[in-house]
């Protein structure tokens, strides 16, 4: 016996019912829904969590634990430490540098410098947010840090 001569053992499938065919064929009328209501109609479905217009069991208990105060946060986009090698030495780098040197996407993004790597260059960074670990590697290597402000046309993620 191979896969390609397997089949069903005999009177194992049945072929599907066929409904609306006339009254003669034991499925016509009202095609097996009965009789009027919003299950005989066609669209009629209702969710399984429907509980016929009663107070659903969500709304029923009682709210627990802390609610999302703040509906949106600030999205960064990310570089670390060692990325910024590729700049030259006392180099300025700013969004714009960054943006230009391909290592950003958006046009307003907010930038976060993270720690990871090494820094070997001495430059001068400006982003709107760094991470304690990258504020000690660029200013270990005699460089300095510049927090921005906030953009008015700041992305944010829901």
């Amino acid at each position: 016996m191979k896969l390609n001569e397997l089949k069903p053992a005999p009177g194992a499938t049945r072929s599907r019912k066929r409904v609306g065919r006339g009254n003669a064929s034991g499925w016509g009328g009202t095609c097996g829904r009965g009789h009027k209501g919003q299950k005989s109609r066609s669209g009629g479905s209702i969710p399984a969590w429907f509980e016929g217009g009663q107070m659903p069991l969500v709304r029923r208990l009682p709210k627990r634990g802390p609610r999302r105060i703040a509906h949106k946060r600030l999205a960064y986009d990310v570089i670390n430490v060692e990325t910024l090698n590729l700049f030259e030495e006392a180099a300025v780098v700013s969004p714009q540098l960054l943006r230009e040197a391909g290592l950003i996407k958006r046009k307003n993004a907010l930038i976060k410098i993270l720690g990871d790597g090494e820094l070997e260059k001495q430059l001068s960074v400006q982003a709107h947010s760094f991470s304690k670990t990258a504020i000690e590697k660029i200013e270990s290597k005699g460089g300095t840090t510049e927090i921005l402000g906030l953009h008015p046309d700041v992305s944010t993620v829901d």
